[in-house]
């Protein structure tokens, strides 16, 4: 059976149990297991004699058995074994009197004392590693990790001294000889017969691969309470046996070699080993070769030589079992540099791509030139169009301005020079004949909307129709209204003239029949707006989809409905994503694929999310980026209070605060992460969109989580109804999830409030994921009203909202919460020009990771600033908000502000490669694990 990446674990891993854990951690196939990468690695545990021990302070040694004993633990339930080791021979090659010291082991079940008892008989020869420490006056090791070792091995010699220099050495070979133990006899006496009927296994051939097996750095992996990083481990290693390698990655950047330590050949309890596939069936070259085979490399062999970096399965086998924690880190920075190269390749061919593409060009002047032309026409032809001279349209056309700029001009305001900056770049792009793909990202308040209908009415005045598409109908809603109203009335006049008197003017140069086309299509009568969402009613769904069905020149204002295949626009030019994160590129896709002519339309996607310079040229690197810095005048700066939860008195201050700004006519937002209190799965799910799936690998590991508080796994309805996006989740030293308080509900918060004093008489209302979509809308206009002043919610407000009474903000677990999704639910208030303040409700240890964050938070309002710290404290392994796309992101291990140089050495790399072979003809592996990379990050678009 030839085993691939591709292959399932389930057809590898004999125990369905553990193949079911891994399951749960995202780990399905032998790909997901090799890049399940460990977060940390051991340092190496040096060799020390009984008598050298320090207590507190990691060591091993070898020794053997000399007696064992269960004992009951009368005071409460359970088990004590303890075992008494003498490590004379092995302190004799350290030049140190022999001694002895205690094992112990507690259990509460017979099953694992049992087992343990078997293995640890009088006379065995052992290897332990572990932490000593004193109990009654003697050196007592409690759960120490013990290897056992076969009977008839070599125990005694000088290659112990040999051992342990080369130990120290970082290299974990032996530096006496090849085999030190060769010519020497064990002195251990040998063990007793196991009991008749058992198959007693040994760890280990010999007291030499038990040292090296100890005492190398090993790695550890986020774990789950189905299974330990120790087995973790061990399934890896059987899968690169299995795949070839049987030796360790060794220093001199061989695959294999003398000196480099055995892959104990996993047994057929763990792995299913196949037919002339045991140990003893393959030379350790022909196994690196096999290796080789079964992983090939991905980058270029010019590009990896001239980076000095290692082949890809030396770089697996140097990460998953490394012969030092040097070999490991090369070999990380190796595989970092390789998802550098493969997603820089991704982005700009995917700007290749979009240049190949055709668009409807959406020249601002479309219509004047061509009326011109064709008065020049008429001029020329003077019996072809009688009567056109005294008309006199060639006079008046030159003063008829095109849509976009009696837009512009219509504004009660000025633009700022980012809008208008930003404005013409779009433009620019909207008249060229292949599709514009551009981002547009703005702190909240900023103006995109304003920008995003001047590129709509550019499309719009071209005779073509956009399509705006907003993530929840509320903010669609809000669009709609807003562009309605923006928009109404503003082809009807123009200074100097009526449009129909403009289209009568050009009809009089023209003829009637060329100026019906420029009448209805170019220069529109009125501009129609359409509202299409999934929770409208029958008929007014119907009427909203053949009116975009029905080709005529207008805006379309949409939320995923747009996505749906009854949606069809067959003269759509342009497509407008807000908050483009909450999309995936298979939905922007489906709209590529709705204009009847073959064309693409132009894509202009915004974010509030604040985005460091760095992030955005490298994870959008197939889009021109554009930034608004500049607020509007007449925000007024949001004044941000962190405020402990414990602190009863400052709460209280708070809330009379809150309800002095209410009786004042503002209004006051409170966002709980949580829907319901009694909801157990969703204490602690993390991510607005996290879904169930792969667990998270913080510093390596496997895409997305929705770890729960205890440990275990959130359901999607868990993941709907948790509005938090956590990416800091605590673990200890094993990898294990850290439990934490359970999160704070919508449903708890309410109805503790309203019975404060200080909002007696005051109407509540609460507002989640869950609640349908017309009832979302009475809620928001209850609350924009002032009928409902408080609203208790979900982070379904963070998005969009804009209210502009609103003019407090509470927040509860901040602490919880990622620094950019803090800075947009912040932005909810302050929208009106009042006096505004946001209060983060936390329950951080002080001096804690937690508590650092918010100060970042309290002390900036800087977007950008906040997000580089977002980027920082997440670590290396959050690139961009994983848990925030909902899919499973193919890197692991990039950091995009701490690697922007290996990025950016990486993008000059990928366009050479790719000036020479646009195809990858000649760069098969990497062709596919660009295409990999692209299907495996079709939702993963930017945090939050």
């Amino acid at each position: 059976m030839s085993i691939t990446m591709d292959t399932t674990l389930a057809s590898l891993v004999t125990n369905k149990r553990r193949v079911s854990a891994l399951k749960s951690l995202g780990i399905v196939t032998v790909g997901d297991a090799l890049t399940y990468y460990p977060f940390r690695v051991t340092e190496p545990v040096p060799l020390r004699a009984i008598r050298e021990a320090a207590p507190g302070q990691q060591m091993a040694f070898a020794a053997v058995i000399r007696d064992m004993r269960v004992v009951p633990m009368n005071a409460r339930r359970g088990y004590r074994l303890e075992a008494t080791v003498d490590d004379a021979d092995f302190a004799r090659s350290r030049r140190v009197p022999g001694s002895t010291a205690r094992l112990t082991f507690f259990s509460y079940r017979k099953s694992y004392v049992d087992w343990v008892s078997m293995r640890l008989r009088a006379g065995t020869s052992v290897v332990v590693s572990g932490m000593p420490s004193e109990y009654m006056g003697q050196l007592q090791f409690t759960h120490p990790e013990i290897l056992t070792v076969a009977p008839g091995s070599a125990g005694t010699g000088a290659g112990l001294e040999g051992y342990a220099r080369g130990a120290a050495s970082g290299n974990g070979a032996f530096a006496g000889s090849t085999d030190p133990y060769a010519s020497a006899q064990s002195a251990y006496p040998p063990a007793a017969a196991a009991p008749s009927g058992a198959a007693l296994k040994y760890d280990a051939d010999t007291v030499q691969e038990a040292l090296t097996r100890v005492c190398r750095p090993r790695p550890v992996y986020h774990a789950s309470s189905r299974i330990s990083s120790e087995h973790i481990h061990e399934t890896i290693l059987g899968l690169l046996w299995m795949m070839g390698a049987r030796t360790s990655s060794t220093p001199d950047g061989q695959l294999a070699g003398a000196g480099s330590a055995d892959i104990v050949a996993p047994t057929t309890d763990t792995i299913a080993v196949q037919n002339g596939e045991e140990k003893s069936g393959t030379t350790a070259e022909s196994g690196a070769e096999a290796l080789s085979q079964s992983i090939p490399d991905v980058l270029p062999e010019s590009v990896r030589k001239a980076k000095n970096l290692m082949h890809r399965a030396e770089a697996f086998l140097a990460i998953h079992d490394p012969a030092s924690t040097a070999r490991f880190k090369e070999a990380i920075e190796t595989l970092r540099y390789e998802e550098a190269f493969v997603s820089q390749t991704s982005l700009l061919k995917a700007r290749q791509h979009a240049h190949k593409s055709s668009a409807h060009p959406c020249p601002l002047n479309e219509a004047l030139e061509t009326a011109r032309a064709s008065v020049g026409e008429a001029a020329a032809e003077p019996s072809a169009q009688p009567g056109a001279s005294e008309r006199g349209a060639a006079t008046n056309l030159p003063d008829l301005p095109n849509l976009r700029d009696r837009f512009i001009a219509s504004l009660p305001f000025t633009l700022t020079a980012g809008q208008s900056q930003v404005v013409d770049d779009i433009a620019a792009d909207l008249e060229r004949d292949w599709p514009m793909q551009r981002l547009l990202q703005g702190e909240v308040g900023s103006g995109k909307t304003v920008v995003a209908l001047a590129a709509m009415l550019q499309a719009v005045g071209a005779g073509y129709q956009a399509v705006l598409v907003a993530p929840t109908q509320v903010l669609a809603e809000q669009h709609y209204e807003t562009i309605s109203k923006m928009v109404s009335g503003l082809a009807l006049a123009q200074p100097g003239a009526k449009e129909t008197d403009a289209a009568a003017d050009v009809e009089g140069a023209m003829g009637a029949s060329s100026a019906s086309t420029v009448s209805s299509s170019k220069v529109p009568a009125e501009i129609p707006v359409t509202l299409l969402t999934g929770g409208m009613k029958l008929a007014a769904r119907r009427k909203a989809l053949a009116a975009a069905a029905s080709g005529e020149p207008g805006i379309i204002v949409a939320t995923h409905a747009a996505f749906s295949k009854t949606f069809q626009a067959p003269h759509l030019a342009l497509v407008v994503i807000d908050e483009q994160h909450r999309f995936g590129v298979e939905q922007r896709e489906s709209l590529n694929a709705k204009t009847d002519d073959g064309t693409t339309p132009h894509l202009l996607v915004m974010t509030a999310t604040p985005i460091p310079r760095t992030a955005a040229m490298t994870w959008f690197g197939d889009l021109d980026i554009s930034w608004l810095t500049e607020l509007p005048g007449g925000r007024k700066p949001i004044r941000t209070v962190v405020v402990n939860e414990a602190d009863a008195a400052t709460m209280g201050r708070m809330f009379a605060h809150i309800r002095a700004r209410v009786d004042a006519g503002e209004r006051a937002y409170i966002v709980c992460p949580r829907i319901d209190a009694d909801d157990e799965e969703n204490e602690g799910g993390f991510g607005v969109s996290s879904a169930a799936g792969s667990a998270r690998g913080r510093a390596a590991a496997s895409g997305s989580s929705a770890r729960t508080a205890a440990g275990g796994r959130a359901t999607r309805a868990a993941a709907d109804a948790i509005g938090i996006d956590d990416p800091y989740e605590t673990f200890d030293e094993n990898g294990e999830t850290v439990a934490r308080p359970p999160l704070h509900a919508v449903a708890e918060i309410a109805d503790r409030l309203q019975k404060l004093p200080q909002f007696q008489g005051i109407r509540f209302a609460t507002l989640t994921g869950r609640d349908k979509d017309d009832v979302k809308t009475q809620v928001m206009a209850d609350f924009a009203g002032g009928e409902t002043p408080i609203l208790v919610s979900t982070t379904v407000i963070e998005v969009g909202v804009d209210v502009k009474r609103a003019s407090c903000i509470v927040i509860f677990d901040a602490d919880r919460y990622g620094l950019s999704q803090l800075h947009q639910l912040r932005g909810r208030v302050g929208r009106g020009g009042t006096n505004s303040w946001a209060f983060l409700i936390s329950r951080a240890e002080p001096g804690s990771p937690a508590e650092q964050r918010l100060e970042v938070i309290h002390h900036s309002l800087d977007g950008a600033e906040i997000a580089q710290a977002d980027l920082e404290f997440r670590g290396a392994g959050d690139v961009l908000g994983d848990a925030q796309s909902g899919g499973k992101s193919s890197l692991k291990l990039l950091r995009v502000v701490k690697d922007a140089d290996m990025i950016a050495d990486a993008r000059t790399r990928a366009e050479q490669l790719l000036a020479a072979d646009p195809e990858l003809a000649g760069e098969v592996q990497l062709a596919g694990a660009v295409l990999d990379f692209t299907r495996g990050n079709e939702t993963f678009l930017t945090s939050s």
